[in-house]
C-alpha cells in the first residue's frame, strides 16, 4: 500500500478549505492545508463579504441620518464623508475576525498550515517551495477571482474591482459600476450613499439578472431614488483614461445604434469571476477543467476519485456559505467515506442591498423555465405592522406553490430579508407543512409576521370560503353579517 505524507491535503484557505481542515483534523486525519496569499480567510474575510457588508453597514447609518426628518427629528446637515476612515473601520473588523482564521488556531486543532504557490506533480503529489507533498486525497478550493470583461482598453485603465475597492482613500466624485449583479449592486448603493454620483452599467434587461424581475424593479426603483443612474441594456465598448478620468463608450447591447460617453473618477468592474485555476497544473494531476471551473459530482469529486474541487472553483454556486457546505460534503466523503451528497435544491442566498433580496428554491423566471407549474401567493411590508414602525415600508415576500399547495420556493425583499428566510430555509429544508407555519405564534410586533401571514393566505380561500360559512350556519345557527358597508354609486 502507498505511504502518503498527509491523509488529506487542502490547496485553498477561504470558506471551503477552513471547513474542511479543521473537521478533517478534529476526527483524527493528518491534514495540511496550503494557502496561496500570506494569509488565511479567502476572498470572504479580505475582500469579500466581510469587507462589504461592513461598508454597507456604515453607509446604512449615513443614509439613515438623512432620513432624520421621516421620524420626526430635527433635518440634519452632513459633512463630506472621509472614505479613509470609512475603510480603516472596515480592516478594523477583518482584523478582528483574522484572529479566528489564524495558522495557530488550526495547528491546534491539529492541521498544518503552509503558505505558497503549490503545483501539482501527480494526481497525489503537489510542489511547494521545491518539497514534494503527498497526500492520500487533495480538496481544491482556491476560490476565483473577478473577470475582466472584454472591453477595448479597459486593462489599460485604473479599474477598481472588489480586490481593490476596499484599499481606497478617496471617495469619488463619479463612480462607474460594471455590472448590475450582487456585487455591484451593494458597492454602488453604498458609494452613492457615501456622497459619489454612482452610475451602473448593465449589459442584461434588468439588474439582478438571476431574480424574478418585480423584485428588481423594486430595487431598481429605490435606487434610482436615492441617485442611483441605472442603464440597462447597455454595453460598454471601450475605455480610456483623459485627464485624470475615465471616459467609458457604451452603447445599445444588442449591438446596433449609436454610442455615447460616460466619464467618471473612477470605475468598478463587477461582470463576473473565473476560477482560480491557473498555476495549480491539474493536468499533471489529470483533473479535467475549463474556463468556467473544474466539474465535480455531488460527492464534490473531480473526475479524480480521491481528489476534490468545492467553492467558487467548481462555478455551481458562488456563496461563501455553500463554500463552507461543499467542503463539509467533500470531507465527508475523503475522511469518513461516508457517500454524503450536495443538495442544493435548498440553498438560499441573499443580496446585501437596501432593501435586501433574499431567495430559497424555486422562483417565477426558474418555474417557467422548467415548466413547473405553480402560482404565487405575496404580502407586502406596508401591511406589517412592525415595517411601518421602523419606517421601512418597500418590499414584499412572494411565496411559490404548487397547484396541490406545497412549498415550492420563496423570494422576499425588504428590510432583513436575510434574516427573514431562514424561517423558509428550515422549511423546506424539514419539509414543514405551510399549516404548521401559518398556524404557528410569531410574537408581535415583527417583520417574520409577514411569513405567518402569506403561509396563512394559502389556506384562507377555504377556510373563509361562502362554502363553509353555509356549514357553519346549519350547524351552529349562526345569523351572518352584523354590518354591511352602504353601497356607493359610479
Amino acid at each position: 500500500m502507498a505511504k502518503y505524507d498527509y491523509d488529506l491535503g487542502i490547496i485553498g484557505g477561504g470558506a471551503a478549505g477552513l471547513t474542511a481542515a479543521a473537521g478533517a483534523a478534529q476526527f483524527g486525519a493528518k491534514t495540511i492545508l496550503i494557502e496561496k496569499t500570506d494569509r488565511l480567510g479567502g476572498d470572504c474575510l479580505h475582500v469579500g463579504c466581510v469587507p462589504s457588508k461592513t461598508l454597507i453597514r456604515t453607509a446604512g447609518v449615513w443614509a439613515q441620518t438623512r432620513r432624520a426628518k421621516e421620524f420626526g427629528l430635527p433635518e440634519l446637515s452632513l459633512p463630506p464623508v472621509d472614505l479613509g476612515a470609512v475603510m480603516d473601520r472596515v480592516r478594523s473588523v477583518i482584523e478582528k475576525i483574522q484572529h479566528h482564521d489564524s495558522p495557530e488556531r488550526f495547528c491546534g486543532l491539529g492541521a498544518e498550515v503552509r503558505f505558497g504557490s503549490p503545483a501539482f506533480e501527480d494526481d497525489h503529489v503537489v510542489k511547494l517551495d521545491g518539497e514534494r507533498i503527498s497526500a492520500k486525497s487533495w480538496i481544491k478550493a482556491t476560490g476565483s477571482s473577478p473577470a475582466l470583461p472584454p472591453v477595448e482598453g479597459l486593462s489599460d485603465v485604473p479599474y477598481w474591482t472588489n480586490e481593490t475597492v476596499f484599499s481606497q482613500r478617496k471617495l469619488p466624485e463619479n463612480l462607474i459600476v460594471l455590472g448590475g449583479g450582487p456585487i455591484g449592486l451593494e458597492l454602488a448603493q453604498s458609494f452613492a450613499r457615501l456622497g459619489s454620483k454612482v452610475s451602473i452599467v448593465e449589459f442584461m434587461g434588468q439588474i439582478l439578472g438571476p431574480e424574478d424581475a418585480d423584485l428588481a424593479d423594486i430595487l431598481k426603483g429605490r435606487l434610482e431614488a436615492e441617485g442611483v443612474q441605472i442603464h440597462t441594456d447597455t454595453k460598454a465598448v471601450s475605455a480610456e483614461s483623459i485627464g485624470g478620468k475615465i471616459a467609458l463608450t457604451v452603447g445599445p447591447s444588442t449591438g446596433e445604434g449609436t454610442t455615447r460617453v460616460m466619464e467618471g473618477d473612477a470605475i468598478l468592474v463587477s461582470a463576473g469571476r473565473k476560477p482560480n485555476i491557473e498555476g495549480l497544473n491539474l493536468d499533471a494531476a489529470g483533473v479535467k477543467y475549463t474556463p468556467r471551473g473544474v466539474h465535480t459530482n455531488e460527492r464534490m469529486k473531480t473526475n479524480i476519485s480521491h481528489i476534490y474541487a468545492c467553492g467558487d472553483i467548481n462555478g455551481v454556486m458562488p456563496f461563501t456559505h455553500v463554500a463552507g457546505y461543499e467542503g463539509g460534503i467533500a470531507l465527508t466523503n475523503a475522511v469518513l467515506r461516508l457517500p454524503r451528497k450536495a443538495d442544493y435544491t435548498k440553498i438560499g442566498w441573499c443580496t446585501y442591498t437596501d432593501p435586501e433580496v433574499a431567495s430559497i428554491g424555486i422562483n417565477e423566471k426558474r418555474a417557467r423555465k422548467e415548466g413547473t407549474e405553480y402560482r404565487v401567493i405575496e404580502e407586502h411590508f406596508v401591511d406589517n405592522d412592525r415595517a411601518l414602525a421602523e419606517g421601512e415600508s418597500i418590499g414584499k415576500i412572494k411565496m411559490l406553490v404548487s397547484p396541490k399547495g406545497s412549498l415550492l420556493g420563496c423570494q422576499i425583499i425588504g428590510a432583513h430579508a436575510g434574516e427573514l428566510i431562514h424561517e423558509w430555509v428550515m422549511a423546506l429544508s424539514a419539509g414543514t407543512k405551510l399549516s404548521t407555519m401559518a398556524g404557528a405564534v410569531h410574537i408581535y410586533p415583527t417583520m417574520s409576521e409577514i411569513s405567518k401571514r402569506v403561509a396563512g393566505d394559502l389556506f384562507a380561500s377555504k377556510i373563509f370560503s361562502e362554502k363553509t360559512k353555509t356549514v357553519l350556519r346549519v350547524l351552529f345557527n349562526l345569523k351572518g353579517r352584523a354590518c354591511n358597508l352602504p353601497e356607493t354609486g359610479q
